[in-house]
Formats: structure tokens, C-alpha cells, sequence
């Protein structure tokens, strides 16, 4: 028993006690301890499962050092918090289903496994037992041909309790979040295996259902399509009884599980019923395995080296709850997390504050004084909600982040509400930078400008901007009155710094030398493009490179500050390849044969290194003889983690020229 995994439960509710006689079953794991949010509820259940050690807070829980992984067994909106909080005490994470409310404290929850190096397996015990593998095996195999439909359901019905979990709202009640994420579940990892991918996602979702007089979906359907036209009927509620069956259905038969979620709990033999074209009676194809919670607790212990199970990986947890997402939306029914009332904090629970021994950089930015400003620039222009917005800036703001680019422009108006909605959320408006943008063609001029940029200050509710710069250059207008503008606004107080943004180095010239001369500020920063990749075609009419070597001369020269955009060439040190030709803006912006030359040179240098070749992407810029403040647009917390190790990646001048094929 030495050897065994030592294991806490945190929380007593129902399902911790089922998980408890399942563990005492276990080959390689065994109850030491419980964790409850009062003495006498631990104690309780500390002597009905074997006199285990009793804990009357989750914290005196998380801080036993005997408990190597814990059982995170909360209703629904304390997952998220107690998940995180269980990784961030170093132990392994296995939290009931569904991980969090949404996709989003789904991503927090990951990051902290992968920041902390510990395991964590959202609680899918069907995904454990050998009958799900055999379903898979037999879809892969062809059993009955090219699947078309999957059916599946998971429902109940309960009587009616306002106060009830399942009947609260603000408890994340109703039947998708509860069991309809089983239907989900297995329909995205059949549609997986018929296509040869671990899981598959939805290409469409469209659903309906009943809201209750308590706010939650009481019974709901939803039909689902997935890649290689696979339809999926999916229902579930807490007001009715279905049979709670999958079925699956091809062009030379059909497979169906009667016990697809639990599978025998206390083990035993189950039985999928395998229909061939032609016969009316099916093959009973047994499977025999032991206790159910024993053998997702056998799991964690398997893969326990690897932090993650191809069982419930983690990329499966985050689609899953992205497809919920889109279920809910589907029917109307929100939560308060889903609402700015709901984050006034970090999924995590606590204050927002940047943590010890960060990988970030920072420097300085001309007339921005008082603050340093993150050498990496979190570009506020693909959120579309506030609960992406919120989960990633506090993501970026934790990792040492404090720079924000957006622009009148983007998400047609919409980014800049919810920079600044974030910003008082967290009340964090002093402790970062924040770049705006305006005159963006057709209407850049100068009466424009002003007009855009007290928009923009409402929009976003605040007095002034950190940084402002010109969206586009007009060549019509001349130069001074651009600067004019620029600097009536810097003199009222509404912005500190300013700049161009895909202008020519020549133009700056000519501004600045105007701006000399009538003794105002000069243009101190410039947002072109720059990166490794060359830009073969601008993505959008009128955008500018700074990447060519008259530029950089040019840059290194002046000192000028440049906050370059498609610092990582959009993703081509990621899926650049002549084959892949699937995104077209990729193919037409960074196609060519040189590009493919220092790909080559990037992905032999990465190997060198351990790094991503995206991380010697960025440090290429980051490695300039001139400040550059690399503009980044992660759309997923993995995406921004993975873009971090830039940082620390070192460049001498020589392998600087050697990746850009100079040497």
C-alpha cells in the first residue's frame, strides 16, 4: 500500500461518497483524507469510509502534505476556484464534470495544471470504462460502415426545488451543465473516431428547450453537425425520463450502448448491441470490467506522469465546455459567471496580481512615464465577449502583462467597451499601458481623428489614452496637420505618447521635423508590420511593412519605438507549409520561397534550443538593435502560454542575420 496514490476528497456531497467506495476498490489508489467546510460534516465522512484523516476547511485539505491528488467533488461554480486553488498546492487534479461553467474557466483551470506541472482529468467515469473504448475500436474498425447519425440522451426527472441545486441558477442548475455534457461528450468523441481524430467539434449546433420559472433549462434537444456530414441528436433534462442511450448509426448497420454512462458502478459485464445491415437480430458484444470509480481513479494513476489522459484530454475538456457554451446560447439560458456582475473577480477567486518569477520583460515607452510597460503587447481585437476578454487579460496580466492595443476600428466598435469594461472591473486602469488607434481610411484626416479618439475614451471610460496612434497615413493631407491635432490632444491631456501606424519612414521624417520646429511633441512610436516572415501581400489595402533592410537601418538610427503587428506572421511559424493551403490570407500574405527558408532555419534552430518555432519567431523581433514591442493575438489561454517562452529566448546579432538568411 506504500506505493499507492494517496488521495483527498474535497467536499462531502453525495458524489464524494460514491467516489469514496469506488477508490476503496482501486488497484492503485487509496483514501488518506477529507476535506469539508465544517468539522463535523469531515468527521462524518471521514468514519463511513475508513477512519480517514478530517479536515474542517478544503485548505487544511490542500495543505496535507499526505495527499498527493485530490478529488474535487463541489457543485458546479466552485469547480473552477478549488481546481485551480488544488493545482496551485501542487497536487493532481481530478474535478467532477462539468470542469467549470464555461469554456473559459475551463482554459484558467488547464493553465493552472500546466503552470503548477500537475495532472488534471475532468471526471468522465464512461470515458474510463472499457465499453467506451470498445465503441470507438468499433467505429474505427468499420463495424457498420460510414457513420451518419449518433443519438444520444441523459435525462431525469426530478421534483421540482427552488433551492434545490438542480433548480438553482446561480448554482449552475438545469440539465446541460448536469448531464447533458454526457451527450456532448460522447457525441464529439464518436464523430472523432469515425473521422480519425481523438474528438471532433460541431461545425453547427442549433437547439431548443424550457426554461423553468427558476432560470434553468429543465428539458432540451439539440442537433449537432459534424465533419463528414455526421448528424447528432442530443437531450437531456431534470424534468423527464428518456431512455439514456446512445445509438449509433452507419450505412451498414447501427451500435447501441443501454448503459452507456454508468456502466456497471460496481463492476460486472455490459453489453453493446451491434445491428448489421440485413438482420433483425443484433450481436451482443459483452464487455466486463471492474468498479466503475476504480477504474477512473486507476486512470489518473496510469497517466499520471503524462498530467493529462487521452481518457478526458485536456484540448476535450475545453471543447466540451465550448460546445455547452454553445447549447446554453442556443436556448437563452446564462449564468451569473457568464455576466460582468459574475467576474468582479479572476476565475481563481482571489485578487489580480501578477505572479512571482514571471517570464516577462518590460521597457520603457517614450512620455509614458510612471508605468513600464510589458515588452509584449495583448491585442484586444478578436474577443468577442466579456468572458473571453476577462479570462484572457487576466491571464496576461498575471503573467507579468500590462500593454493593450486596440483600436476604434476593431470588432466594429465593440473591442474598446470591453478593454475598458475589464479595466474597471479590475480596477487596474494606472497599472497598465494602453494603446489606441483612429483615422482609419476612408476617414483619415484629422477632423476624423479627434472625432474617433473622444469615442474612443468614452467607449472605453477613460480620461486618456498611454499610447494613440494614426490607423493609416493620408499622403493628402499634409503632415503638420496631423501633428497639430496630435499635439492639441496631448497638450488637453488626453493622450501621452503618439504615433503612426502603417506609415512610411519618410513620412515620419517630415512629421517629426514639423513637430521641431513648431516645438511640440514628435512622434515617438510607429506600429508597422514586422517580423522572421516577409509580408509578400499586407493582409489589409494599406498596410505597411518595416522589415526591409533600408527600414531597419532606418529604425536603428532613430531609436524609434516600433509596436510591430503580425509579430509571428499570423501563424506561419505554426502551419506554414506548401501543402497546407487551406487559409488563404496565410498563402496569399506569407507564401514564398524565402519564407520557407527561414521556416526551415526556424525549425532547425527551435530543435536546437527545446523550444516552439513560434518562440524563435518572437524573439527575432524581441532581439532587434531598436525597442520593439511585439503585438501579439492569442485567441485561447494555451495559445498565449505557448507564445511566453520568446522571452527568455536570447538571439545574438549574428543568429538575428543567420534566420533572416543575411548569413
Amino acid at each position: 500500500m506504500a506505493d499507492r496514490l494517496n488521495w483527498g476528497i474535497l467536499s462531502t456531497a453525495r458524489i464524494a461518497g460514491t467516489f469514496a467506495k469506488g477508490l476503496a476498490q482501486s488497484r492503485t489508489g487509496r483514501l488518506v483524507a477529507v476535506g469539508s467546510r465544517s468539522k463535523e460534516s469531515a468527521e462524518k465522512f471521514a468514519q463511513a469510509n475508513g477512519n480517514v484523516k478530517a479536515h474542517a476547511s478544503y485548505e487544511a485539505l490542500l495543505a496535507d502534505p499526505e495527499v498527493h491528488a485530490v478529488y474535487v467533488a463541489t457543485p458546479h461554480p466552485l469547480h473552477p476556484e478549488w481546481a485551480i486553488k488544488t493545482a496551485e498546492a501542487g497536487k493532481h487534479v481530478l474535478c467532477e464534470k462539468p470542469v467549470a461553467l464555461n469554456q473559459w474557466q475551463a482554459q484558467a483551470i488547464v493553465e493552472a495544471a500546466a503552470r503548477n506541472d500537475v495532472f488534471l482529468m475532468e471526471a468522465f467515469m464512461y470515458r474510463c470504462h472499457p465499453q467506451t473504448a470498445k465503441l470507438v475500436e468499433l467505429i474505427k474498425g468499420g463495424a457498420i460502415g460510414q457513420v451518419r447519425a449518433i443519438e444520444a440522451s441523459f435525462a431525469f426527472d426530478s421534483a421540482v426545488n427552488p433551492k434545490g441545486r438542480l433548480y438553482d441558477n446561480a448554482l449552475g442548475g438545469g440539465g446541460i451543465l448536469d448531464v447533458g455534457c454526457y451527450p456532448v461528450s460522447m457525441a464529439r468523441l464518436l464523430a472523432g473516431a469515425a473521422t480519425g481524430k481523438p474528438f471532433a467539434e460541431p461545425e453547427s449546433l442549433k437547439a431548443v428547450g424550457c426554461i423553468g420559472e427558476t432560470n434553468v433549462d429543465e428539458w432540451t434537444a439539440a442537433v449537432a453537425k459534424f465533419p463528414g456530414d455526421i448528424v447528432a441528436t442530443l437531450c437531456t433534462g431534470v424534468r423527464l425520463s428518456l431512455t439514456n442511450t446512445v445509438r449509433v448509426t452507419g450505412s451498414e448497420g447501427s451500435l447501441l450502448v443501454p448503459t452507456p454512462w454508468i456502466p456497471a458502478r460496481d463492476g460486472g459485464v455490459v453489453k453493446i448491441l451491434h445491428y448489421k445491415k440485413g438482420k433483425a437480430e443484433p450481436e451482443e458484444i459483452a464487455v466486463e470490467a471492474g468498479a466503475l470509480y476504480a477504474l477512473e481513479a486507476d486512470t489518473v494513476a496510469k497517466y499520471l506522469e503524462q498530467r493529462q489522459s487521452p481518457t478526458m484530454s485536456w484540448d476535450d475538456t475545453i471543447g466540451n465546455m465550448a460546445t455547452l457554451d454553445r447549447w446554453r446560447a442556443e436556448i437563452g439560458l446564462s449564468y451569473p459567471a457568464d455576466t460582468s456582475a459574475g467576474l468582479s473577480k479572476p476565475v481563481h477567486g482571489g485578487a489580480l496580481k501578477v505572479r512571482p518569477k514571471v517570464e516577462m520583460t518590460y521597457g520603457e515607452i517614450p512620455r509614458v512615464t510612471g508605468k513600464k510597460a510589458s515588452r509584449l503587447v495583448m491585442g484586444v481585437d478578436n474577443q468577442k465577449e466579456i468572458r473571453h476578454a476577462a479570462a484572457l487579460f487576466d491571464e496576461f496580466f498575471e503573467c507579468g502583462g500590462n500593454f493593450f492595443d486596440t483600436a476604434y476600428v476593431y470588432g466594429g466598435g465593440k473591442a474598446e467597451p470591453l478593454l475598458g469594461e475589464w479595466i474597471r472591473l479590475r480596477g487596474v486602469r494606472e497599472q497598465v499601458v494602453v494603446i489606441g488607434k483612429g483615422a482609419h481610411t476612408p476617414h483619415c484626416n484629422p477632423e476624423a481623428l479627434t472625432k474617433q479618439l473622444l469615442e474612443s475614451l468614452e467607449r472605453q471610460q477613460n480620461e486618456y489614452l498611454d499610447v494613440y496612434m494614426m490607423h493609416r497615413d493620408n499622403p493628402e493631407v499634409p503632415v503638420g496637420e496631423f501633428v497639430d491635432a496630435m499635439a492639441e490632444h496631448h497638450r488637453a491631456g488626453r493622450i501621452r505618447a503618439y504615433g503612426g501606424s502603417n506609415w512610411t519612414k519618410e513620412r515620419v521624417d517630415e512629421a517629426n521635423a514639423y513637430a521641431r520646429k513648431k516645438g511640440v511633441p514628435e512622434l515617438c512610436v510607429l506600429s508597422n508590420n514586422f517580423s522572421l516572415a516577409r509580408m509578400v501581400e499586407p493582409p489589409w489595402k494599406g498596410c505597411m511593412a518595416a522589415s526591409e533592410p533600408d527600414y531597419r537601418k532606418w529604425l536603428t538610427a532613430n531609436q524609434l519605438t516600433l509596436l510591430p503587428w503580425s509579430s509571428q506572421a499570423r501563424g506561419f511559424f505554426v502551419r506554414g507549409d506548401p501543402a497546407f493551403t487551406a487559409d488563404a490570407e496565410l498563402v496569399k500574405c506569407w507564401y514564398c520561397d524565402d519564407n520557407f527558408k527561414r521556416l526551415a532555419r526556424v525549425r532547425e534552430f527551435a530543435q536546437k534550443r527545446g523550444v516552439l518555432p513560434i518562440n524563435v519567431a518572437l524573439a527575432y523581433v524581441l532581439c532587434q538593435p531598436f525597442p520593439t514591442f511585439p503585438l501579439i493575438g492569442p485567441r485561447t489561454l494555451a495559445e498565449l502560454r505557448t507564445s511566453l517562452p520568446g522571452l527568455a529566448l536570447k538571439l545574438t546579432p549574428q543568429e538575428v542575420r543567420w534566420l533572416n538568411l543575411e548569413d
